[in-house]
């Protein structure tokens, strides 16, 4: 049995056993934080391993510059378009409109995910120089220690770019340990994920035993309608992307990256997804190693087109609860709000929620009605958690086919002679 068909059981086990267990499914939770524990155990030496190893093989810094520009372009089209169909559909279908006033009514203190002072740093607005200066870090060692990947994604590119301009015989030794760390970190992967599904239905025992079913049918159109938009982009926007940029079958790619989409479905991270990610698009996708090794792990921090979505439909939402009613230009600057917010988070659980403050503070839209979509803020952090890493993937195969490294076609051609 393939391991995705293992997950897919665990997942759906699950949503199954959860409520039937109710509060005491929060027994078995610990394994599935364990599993996640072991999975982020391995991002940051396989980040800076992968990233500077990328950097250094891509060869020379013009071919550095020009993948770079395409990774980062690719990310800000991507993001600001996915804001934008999260618009749109909030504008057509309005699920604001005729909420029940007993759930408006929810208080904030309600929900304990986010704390009082996570929202009050999130509505601290940092200024271009502070964006520029977190950057870079003061101390990589501590960076790393922290887990701050900005500062480490910097420190790696810089490292990257150093051993370009060291002699060749101290850059082959230097390179030759980075490639043992990063295939050593790839084996772990493979241990770890072999109790992936064991993990995974304790994560999603724990979250059906906790919530069950009811705050979903409480606010299921807003929660359909942000589904809706997440797998609209999914199917027509990556679709579209991986066929003509990279000359993959739609229905091919996302049989390939089921295993990725599984687990950022139950661990609602990205980074925690980065390992098995970056194993099955160098490995299935045949994007070559170097191109892989620098464009998931940035995107793994940077690019958030399912947060996007989130955000264009959660600030449309509060907005209709409250009668607020957003000009065309008001929502401009929510589509150029909302992707600086998405691209600043993180690559961790729950991340979302806290820089929907920073739109909805930008807008005028008070921060309160947060309250709305706690509730079912873990089901949609999943849900757009699958966006991401997919977009991180998909990112990965256009700049690979555009630089011309993609090894798909081969790929297809040895298959076909198998099967003949």
């Amino acid at each position: 049995m393939k391991i995705y068909t293992k997950i897919a059981i665990g997942l759906a086990l699950g949503v199954i056993v959860g409520p039937i267990l109710g509060a005491k499914a929060l027994y078995i939770e610990p394994i599935g934080r364990a599993f996640i524990k072991l999975i982020v155990m391995l991002v940051v030496p396989l980040v800076v391993a992968s990233l500077t190893l990328g950097t250094a093989s891509l060869g020379d810094i013009k071919k550095l510059g020009r993948v770079g520009l395409k990774t980062v372009a690719y990310y800000l089209i991507a993001t600001a378009l996915a804001v934008s169909f999260g618009l749109v559909l909030a504008n057509t279908l309005r699920p604001g409109v005729g909420l029940d006033p007993g759930v408006k009514t929810k208080p904030l203190a309600d929900y304990k995910g986010v704390s009082e002072a996570q929202l009050a740093q999130a509505m601290e607005r940092p200024g271009l120089w502070d964006i520029f200066l977190s950057l870079i870090p003061s101390n990589p060692i501590k960076a790393m220690a922290e887990s701050d990947m900005l500062p480490i994604i910097t420190f790696s590119i810089l490292a990257g770019i150093a051993m370009t301009m060291i002699r060749p015989q101290r850059r082959r030794r230097l390179m030759g340990l980075l490639e043992s760390i990063n295939d050593t970190m790839i084996v772990l992967v493979d241990m770890v994920m072999k109790i992936a599904p064991y993990g995974v239905f304790a994560l999603m025992a724990g979250v059906a035993g906790r919530f069950g079913y009811e705050v979903l049918l409480t606010l299921l159109k807003y929660v359909l309608v942000a589904i809706l938009g997440m797998f609209l982009f999914l199917i027509f926007v990556y679709s579209l992307s991986v066929r003509l940029m990279g000359g993959i079958k739609p229905l091919e790619f996302f049989k390939i990256i089921r295993p990725v989409q599984l687990v950022a479905f139950s661990t609602c991270s990205s980074n925690a997804t980065l390992p098995i990610n970056l194993k099955v698009t160098q490995e299935e996708l045949k994007v070559s190693k170097d191109i892989a090794s620098f464009v998931l792990p940035l995107g793994a921090t940077v690019n958030m087109h399912g947060t996007a979505i989130y955000h264009g439909v959660s600030t449309l939402f509060i907005a209709q609860v409250y009668g607020i009613d957003l000009s065309f230009p008001s929502q401009i600057m929510v589509v150029l709000t909302a992707t600086l917010a998405s691209i600043g988070c993180a690559g961790v659980p729950g991340i979302g929620m806290i820089t929907l403050t920073i739109v909805l503070t930008a807008m005028g839209i008070p921060v309160e009605g947060i309250a709305l979509v706690m509730g079912v803020e873990r089901i949609l952090d999943m849900c757009r958690t699958v966006l991401n890493v997919t977009g991180d993937s998909t990112c990965a195969v256009f700049v690979a086919w555009s630089e011309g490294s993609l090894n798909w076609k081969a790929a297809g051609a040895r298959a076909s002679s198998r099967k003949k």
